[in-house]
């Protein structure tokens, strides 16, 4: 293995060498300092005998005196079922004071497309335990599913709460051996040490921690070691999915800081930006992640990923939540007004999506009447949402019966439907009925969108007639 003494440049988290033979790229480099110190880099530039090495652990301590050896492979990720139970670093080193890892094999991080071919569509409903999104945009089985969050706002805990929660409900009742089969791959990106304590206790104090591996690169971390960090985590994902037939469930946060260290390595190596001074190839290196999701026709497991960003400003039209958005089946929106009423958790139902949400739901799946009632309910929210602006101009007194009942019913759906606690974990049988409980409110005439036969089946009568007593009293 030939070692070169012939750094000619360092520039943040870059390193530049002069060699005499071809390099490929993503090759791994060891750099040894001047006082002893080996430091990891790969290759991110090869060419007419200059290389552009990003190194992992920063550029302190790296001079002209320091020697580069190319190992000549790229990154792997060692890969076996006894990583559940285990916390990584960033760049896959144990820290949690267990034992060292022994492979069943060894990974390239970057991992192969999924042939199209090969995929199977995903319709196999996933139960978070979270109302609003099991009712109203609900998760399926290989599914890629952002929460678009801003700042500030609990995404965090609301991330714990579907990797605590999350579970498939047909397996259940099979025998205890298929409850283990779902597995939640948790990669947190840039996030600070007292985040890093809350989730690491929050996964202690549930037992949560046995069914996950956690990859975490922490804000004082160097920023490229994020761009390797859910490379990691999605190969461990794959390898437990479709070798060993886990239904997996990735969560990576914060795919914001993710991208800003794809803008700070695009700066050190003097590319021309693109939108905000993001990489033009920010698009492609998402889709490289988002991608990975998916089930396969002749293997038993899945992977699924819900990605967390915090929109900058609270834009969504945001590069890194705009691209997202193109890649992805959907997004769960995270709401600011909501979160200061104290919903919790505080999703806006109306611009969240799941595009998969149809074919993941029904008779079979979760309900025969799911559709209907999410459909209705969500129609209704959004006439109590348009009603509402219009109470601030003319006031409620000037409303009609039907519009004060649609008003009562967007307050309800918040403060019932959508609040229920990070603790709180209901079933999907729990959710549609909390559903019927409120669409009962509104008369029956208004449920245009539900089945006639489910109306005469679920309608709660005695849920109108109570209304309508509590409307004559404070009339009264």
């Amino acid at each position: 293995m030939k070692e070169y003494q012939t750094i000619t440049e360092v520039s943040g988290p870059l390193v530049f060498a002069e060699v005499d033979e071809p390099i490929g790229y993503d090759e791994m480099v060891e750099i040894e300092t001047p006082s002893g110190e080996t430091k990891r880099g790969q290759v991110l530039e090869s060419e007419d005998g200059i290389v552009a090495i990003q190194v992992f652990e920063g550029t302190t301590g790296i001079d002209r005196n320091a020697s580069v050896r190319f190992l000549g492979e790229t990154l792997k990720m060692p890969v076996t079922e006894d990583l559940l139970g285990r916390v990584m670093d960033g760049s896959g080193n144990p820290i949690d004071g267990g034992p060292d890892i022994v492979p069943d094999e060894r990974r390239d991080i970057v991992g192969a497309a999924i042939n199209p071919y090969s995929r199977e569509y995903p319709e196999d409903f996933i139960q978070t335990g979270v109302s609003a999104i099991d009712g109203m945009n609900t998760l399926v089985r290989g599914q890629k599913l952002p929460i678009f969050s801003g700042s500030g706002l609990p995404h965090n805990d609301l991330a714990l709460q579907i990797a605590r929660q999350a579970t498939v409900p047909e397996e259940e009742g099979e025998g205890d051996d298929d409850e283990s089969e779902f597995a939640v791959i948790f990669g947190a990106m840039g996030i600070t040490q007292e985040e890093a304590n809350e989730f690491m206790d929050d996964f202690e104090r549930t037992g949560a921690l046995e069914r996950s591996v956690v990859f975490m690169n922490l804000a004082d971390d160097p920023a490229v070691e994020r761009t390797v960090t859910p490379r990691l985590a999605l190969t461990t994902a794959e390898y437990l999915a479709f070798d060993k037939g886990y239904h997996v469930l990735v969560v990576l946060t914060d795919m914001t800081n993710y991208c800003e260290a794809l803008r700070e390595i695009g700066a050190a190596r003097e590319e021309v930006p693109g939108r905000r001074g993001y990489p033009g190839y920010m698009y492609t290196d998402l889709a490289q992640l988002y991608e990975r999701a998916g089930r396969l026709k002749d293997r038993e497991g899945s992977v699924t990923q819900i990605p967390i960003l915090t929109m900058p400003g609270d834009d969504d039209t945001h590069p890194i939540p705009d691209l997202t958005g193109y890649i992805t089946e959907g997004q769960i929106m995270m709401d600011r007004p909501l979160h200061s009423q104290g919903i919790e958790p505080p999703v806006n139902v109306l611009p969240s999506l799941s595009r998969l949400m149809d074919d993941g739901i029904g008779e079979g799946l979760t309900r025969a009447d799911h559709a209907d009632v999410s459909d209705q309910m969500y129609a209704a929210y959004a006439e109590g949402e348009d009603l509402r602006d219009l109470v601030n101009i003319v006031g409620r007194e000037a409303l009609s019966e039907r519009d004060n009942k649609y008003l009562d019913f967007a307050d309800a759906f918040e403060e019932e439907f959508v609040e229920q606690g990070f603790d709180t974990n209901r079933t999907i049988d729990e959710t549609v009925e909390l559903g019927w409980d409120l669409l009962s409110t509104l008369p029956r005439t208004e449920l245009n969108r539900v089945d006639e036969d489910l109306i005469e089946e679920h309608y709660r009568e005695d849920a109108a007639a109570s209304d309508a007593e509590t409307e004559e009293v404070s009339a009264d």
